[in-house]
């Protein structure tokens, strides 16, 4: 049972969606900044994606240089504010820090990360000039955190940056992805505003990319055209009942959320599908909306789920509820959800097998779907060389990024198939350094 009532303000939804990591103050920052060893070695650094050299920047926050130390980090990391509150830190580099070995709480890397770079943002501090203009153009088609991320470096080699974005606000699954409690919009935007008015990249905002004509008249104005679309609408189930209405995709449940907040009106009985971190989000979201019951619903055992470990206690600990080993058979309405049936599964020899004559039936009001997303296999379908692996993601070379098409290069969700905003902004920079190579030869 939740705890919470549902929003029907601004102000209520912000109390519901209180911060996991809110921002420190200089006291707060001070004294946490003061309890790093400096490790000569520092496995957090080894931990990071993009590399933060986190000794120096939190010794520069402890000697009274926030300014400093949000430069360490821009360095190394395009996203440096938001990275701060939506990496899984307590996975990547306060997971690595020495002091789990000693059950000491490790330093609160990715608050002191926000704390410094909010200095810079709100100071307007400016730390990048782009180069001369070398009169080389790229187009990179969407504005998320690998698109922005290559935008920016691009620039600072001097080309000319034109960012297609099909939504309406840019950063990708920063501002439509992540849920609520651990960073909000007006965070995210204020970070992008900064970025675009230091890089001077422009972004065309509601301009899909979305056919062949497109695609020529980009490669005739471009000299590269990088591709940072990320990855589609939630995968189907292929089930009986899933076009009934209140059926609907975790991302798009969290896209909705993130813009119409106290908006979204959550109903008492919720059932989520999915064992991954966006299923964690979608039932902890439907939580804090005032759902009576919210139930996770994952096919194999607890250890199997993707999520991580933290994801889940923060779900648990709102009142979502979580039931392993059972599968989606059905959804039962007539016109609108009303129930699901689920069937037990067991693992034989390492095989899920569904157990006969399991099956059973909850009530519910809404069935939201965390069970992956598609790729846009349909546009890269029509971009010539363009190769695809058996999942459906682009295939790059390693080193450049570069596809099977000379011109084009591409990052992010749709060259991993799904990863962290981190990781999406490491390969964005990668990748500009790949455009660059082949724009000089």
């Amino acid at each position: 049972m939740s705890d919470y009532k549902k929003p029907s303000s601004e102000k209520e939804f912000a109390e519901n969606f209180k911060q996991i990591k809110p921002l420190m103050n200089e006291t707060e920052a001070y004294y946490e900044s003061s309890r790093c060893l400096f490790c000569y070695d520092a496995p957090c650094v080894t931990a990071c994606p993009t590399g933060i050299d986190i000794p120096l920047f939190i010794r520069q926050i402890n000697t009274n240089n926030a300014i400093g130390a949000a430069k360490t980090i821009y360095d190394s990391n395009t996203f440096g504010y938001a990275c701060g509150k939506v990496c899984p830190t307590e996975v990547l580099c306060e997971g690595a820090c020495v002091y789990n070995h000693q059950d000491v709480k490790p330093i609160e890397i990715g608050r002191l990360q926000s704390f410094a770079t909010g200095k810079a943002i709100h100071s307007g501090k400016k730390f990048y000039k782009p180069a001369k203009p070398n009169g080389k153009k790229v187009a990179v088609i969407g504005a998320g955190p690998a698109g922005i991320a290559c935008a920016a470096d691009l620039r600072m080699y001097g080309c000319e940056v034109d960012v297609f974005e099909a939504k309406e606000k840019p950063s990708g699954l920063t501002v439509y992805g992540v849920a609520p409690y651990k960073i909000t919009n007006e965070e995210v935007l204020d970070e992008m505003k900064y970025l675009e008015e230091q890089f001077g990249y422009k972004v065309h905002y509601k301009q899909a990319i979305s056919d062949k004509s497109q695609l020529d008249k980009l490669e005739k104005e471009y000299d590269a055209i990088f591709l940072g679309i990320g990855l589609g609408a939630t995968s189907s189930l292929n089930i009986k009942g899933e076009e009934l209405e209140n059926c609907f995709g975790a991302v798009e449940f969290v896209a909705k959320l993130r813009m119409q907040k106290h908006g979204v009106k959550v109903p008492a009985k919720v059932i989520v599908l999915g064992g991954g971190n966006t299923a964690m989000d979608a039932a902890s979201e439907s939580a804090r909306m005032g759902a009576e019951s919210v139930v996770l619903a994952y096919r194999r055992a607890h250890d199997e789920m993707g999520a991580y470990e933290f994801e889940y206690d923060l779900a648990k600990s709102v009142g979502v509820k979580g039931v392993f080993n059972v599968s989606a058979v059905e959804i039962i309405g007539n016109g609108k959800v009303e129930a699901i049936k689920l069937i037990r599964t067991e693992n034989v020899n390492g095989q899920l097998q569904e157990v006969k004559g399991s099956e059973f039936t909850v009530p519910c009001d809404w069935v939201i779907k965390a069970t992956g997303q598609s790729k846009q296999t349909e546009l890269l379908g029509k971009i010539e060389g363009l190769k695809l692996d058996a999942k459906g993601r682009i295939s790059v070379n390693e080193k450049t990024f570069q596809t099977g098409n000379k011109k084009y290069f591409a990052a992010g969700d749709a060259v991993s198939g799904g990863e962290e905003v981190v990781n999406a902004v490491a390969d964005g920079r990668r990748a500009a350094k790949g455009i660059i190579e082949f724009l000089k030869s």
